[in-house]
């Protein structure tokens, strides 16, 4: 056989059984319950909050205020396994964005 019968593969009703029964219209259609949707975003929170980070950079630096370690100056963040990493301590005198928190 060629094709595949899929006209019994649910297998047998069960008696008693509700999962699939909805309320129906006045013209017999089914009323199916709303859909929840989850909007798929293109970056993780984790590439958010560094482009929030380099924003912010490239601001102080254009208005003078690069007065902290950048958060992309890995060199400065190096530490041993098992150890914290070094706490990036930004300029927040002109903002104090909750992602820092």
């Amino acid at each position: 056989m060629s094709k595949i019968d899929t006209q019994g593969m649910s297998g047998p009703a069960i008696k008693g059984c509700t999962d699939n029964v909805y309320p129906h219209d006045e013209n017999g259609n089914p009323i199916l319950p709303s859909a929840v949707i989850t909007p798929s975003r293109l970056h993780t929170p984790q590439m958010v909050k560094e482009l929030k980070i380099i924003i912010n950079e490239v601001l102080d630096e254009r208005a003078g205020r690069m007065n902290y370690t950048s958060y992309f100056d890995v060199d400065k963040f190096k530490h041993y396994v098992g150890e914290e990493e070094p706490e990036y301590k930004p300029n927040k005198e002109s903002y104090n964005p909750s992602y820092y928190q």
